[in-house]
Parts: structure tokens; C-alpha cells; sequence
């Protein structure tokens, strides 16, 4: 709209200049910079370093200038050790993966039904987290002992021919450091879960109970697919859990009997700070990198990838 000053002039009203949008919430863009210098430093830098030194035959130190090129990850794919340490962690990943899932969730159905001291069960259930896994480990150690855990004791109520050693089987002993990891993981998972199911409207329950849908059928048709956002968080906090498990292994078993019981992490740390192959653990390292990545990635592509189609 035009108007006409005293001069007898007209100026056209412009509108007034919107904020550059560089500027836009600059307090929290300028208190952000400590935190991505270091995630750039430490993190890129050093994933950059260990992944160039996994090239070269470093050994107590690094040695940037012997490049050995794909020498390391050949010897470690040759290697026994390192093979049974990924074949015990994809059985102890998928069996955690999907009973931690099951059980966390079947915990938060049956407490969001409004039971009778659902405080003092959900403490209960929950409790096991708070525990480092060196205590879980040792705890748990003990309790499958055969001298005196689970075995002595049915022995004593009168089965004598009862046997349940799985920590000295080398057949069945990743099975027993599960036990040990689902105990201490399940309670997390459920009150995850319990959170996700107390978002879920009211409403939606009272519509279910006016068209006489069963209760199971309910979680499976309408409360499950409501829930993807939790289940996709819960199932990367699985898989980051299950990518680096070491101290569990440690405490139970020191990765016996013999090697059946190796895991990738505690293969690392062994070649880096026992054997002193900076090489090997590096190469070792940046394949467990790359397991991480198969997990990141596809999280990424459902949280982020939806909602820009959506």
C-alpha cells in the first residue's frame, strides 16, 4: 500500500525483515558447540584413528607407518577364537533380543492392569538394573554353581539325578550367561514398555470393550502397532547392550570353559591390553563398529525415514 509523506513522495510499506534464520535460537545453538566439538574430536577422531591403525601392524604402540593393508582382518576372520566369540554373540543377541522384548513387555501388560501393589512388584522387577553386571555376574555365578545353587538344591528336595550346570558345559554355557542378562535387562524393558502403554488413550480401551474385542487381541491388532516408536527404542537399547556385553562374561566365566564362551568385546580388550596387538584389537574393533551401524542405520531409517514420508 503506498502513502504519501510530507514531502509529497510515496514509499511502499515494506514488511518488516524476518530473522536470519542462522541466528534463530542462538543460546542453544551456542551451548550445543562444547558438546559437538567433542563429539567430532573424540568420537570421529578416534573412530578415524582406530579404524586407520586396524590397516598397520601396530603392537605395544602404534605404528602408523608398517601398512599391512587387509593382513589384520584376514588373520582375524582366520581365527577360531574371534569365530566362536560372533557365534556366541549372535545366539546370545537374538535370544536376549526377543526375550527381552517378550517378557518386558508381558510384565508392563499385566502391571498396567491396575493390580494391587503395583509399586512394590514394578521395584521389584526393576531392581535387578540397578545392579553393575560384575555383581549380576558373580550372583548369578553362584546361584548355578553345582555344589550349592539351583542344582544342590533340587537335589536335596529329593531329585537326585537332577543336573543343571550349563557354566561348565562348553555346549550350553552362552545359554547360562543369558539367564544372567535377561534377569538384569527385563525390568528396564518393562518399565519402557509400562510407559509407552500409560500414553495409550483411554478412550481406545473403552472402544475395544464396546465391540467385544478380546484383551489379547487388543495388544496384538491396536496396541502393538501403536507402540512402534517404543519398541524401535527399546530394541536399539537391546542391541547397544548386547553389541559390547563383556562383564558379564567376566564375571561368570572369564570366557570359559576354554574359548565357548568368547565375545567380541572382551576379545578387544585381551589382543589390545594382554596380547599388546594394537593391530588385531583394532581390527576387531572396527568389525563390532560395523555391528553397530547394521543396528544404527535401520533405526535411523524408521525414526527418521517415516516421518518424512508421513
Amino acid at each position: 500500500m503506498a502513502v504519501t509523506d510530507s514531502g509529497g513522495t510515496e514509499s511502499a510499506r515494506t514488511p518488516a525483515k524476518k530473522p536470519n534464520r542462522l541466528f534463530k535460537n542462538l543460546t542453544a545453538k551456542l551451548a550445543s558447540v562444547p558438546m559437538i566439538l567433542t563429539a567430532i574430536v573424540v568420537f570421529i577422531g578416534c573412530t578415524g584413528w582406530t579404524i586407520y591403525h586396524s590397516f598397520t601392524k601396530s603392537r605395544l604402540l602404534p605404528a602408523p607407518d608398517k601398512w599391512v593393508g587387509l593382513d589384520q582382518y584376514e588373520r582375524l576372520w582366520s581365527t577360531r577364537r574371534w569365530l566362536v566369540s560372533i557365534e556366541n554373540l549372535a545366539i546370545y543377541g537374538i535370544c536376549s533380543l526377543v526375550l527381552s522384548l517378550v517378557i518386558g513387555f508381558t510384565l508392563a501388560a499385566l502391571l498396567d492392569r491396575k493390580i494391587r501393589g503395583e509399586s512394590v512388584f514394578r521395584t521389584i522387577f526393576l531392581y535387578p538394573f540397578a545392579l553393575s553386571f560384575i555383581v549380576t555376574g558373580l550372583v548369578w555365578q553362584w546361584v548355578l554353581n553345582p555344589d550349592f545353587g539351583i542344582q544342590s538344591v533340587v537335589q536335596r528336595w529329593g531329585w537326585e539325578s537332577f543336573t543343571f550346570d550349563p557354566l561348565n558345559n562348553a555346549d550350553i554355557v552362552i545359554y547360562g550367561i543369558l539367564i544372567a542378562g535377561i534377569w538384569q535387562g527385563s525390568g528396564f524393558i518393562m518399565v519402557i514398555m509400562l510407559a509407552g502403554l500409560r500414553g495409550i488413550d483411554e478412550d481406545i480401551w473403552k472402544a475395544t470393550r464396546v465391540e467385544g474385542i478380546p484383551v489379547w487381541k487388543t495388544y496384538i491388532v491396536v496396541i502393538i502397532p501403536m507402540m512402534r516408536p517404543v519398541f524401535v527404542t527399546a530394541l536399539v537399547l537391546i542391541a547397544a547392550g548386547i553389541i559390547k556385553v563383556y562383564d558379564l562374561v567376566v564375571a561368570q566365566t572369564s570366557g570359559g570353559p576354554g574359548i565357548s564362551s568368547e565375545v567380541p568385546a572382551k576379545y578387544v580388550i585381551e589382543k589390545m591390553f594382554q596380547s599388546q596387538n594394537l593391530g588385531q584389537g583394532f581390527a576387531a574393533s572396527t568389525m563390532m563398529l560395523v555391528s553397530v551401524l547394521v543396528v544404527l542405520i535401520p533405526w535411523a531409517y524408521l525414526e527418521f525415514g517415516g516421518k518424512r514420508r508421513d
